[in-house]
């Protein structure tokens, strides 16, 4: 069983890899939320990077996926999160050791697509303040 869940994450992070990174740079639909790097998220933008790389994990609607993704709907981490603070915690991601690793399973940095930049971070930072 372990074996086969360390399969799945391993094909999971290679097809999130793959996941698209352009992006509009808009600055329609997004907050700063106490951020000073001077982005601003577009949720548009976000919802596509989001379906072409965290959706693998979190579910298309971002409902989740059992073993692999929390949902993002009214989430209190995401909620109790800055955009900042939220865009640094995609940049870096969660091992599956971290103590507030609720899933076990790792998530990888940027969602595990390194071609993304801070501005398409930013942008899925804004799609998911729409989730409530």
């Amino acid at each position: 069983m372990k074996r086969l869940l360390a399969i799945m994450t391993a094909l999971v992070m290679v097809l999130a890899a793959c996941g698209g990174g352009d992006s509009d740079n808009g600055d329609d639909g997004g907050s700063d939320n106490g951020d000073s790097s001077g982005l601003v998220g577009d949720a548009a933008a976000g919802e596509d990077v989001y379906a072409s790389t965290c959706a693998t994990c979190h579910g298309p609607d971002a409902t989740g996926i059992d073993g692999l993704g929390k949902d993002l709907h009214n989430n209190a981490f995401v909620d109790g999160l800055n955009d900042a603070e939220l865009v640094a915690f995609l940049e870096e991601g969660r091992s599956a050791g971290d103590p507030a690793n609720e899933t076990g399973v790792d998530m990888p940095p940027k969602g595990g697509n390194p071609s993304l930049s801070d501005q398409d971070l930013y942008d899925v930072s804004a799609y998911l303040r729409t989730l409530d």
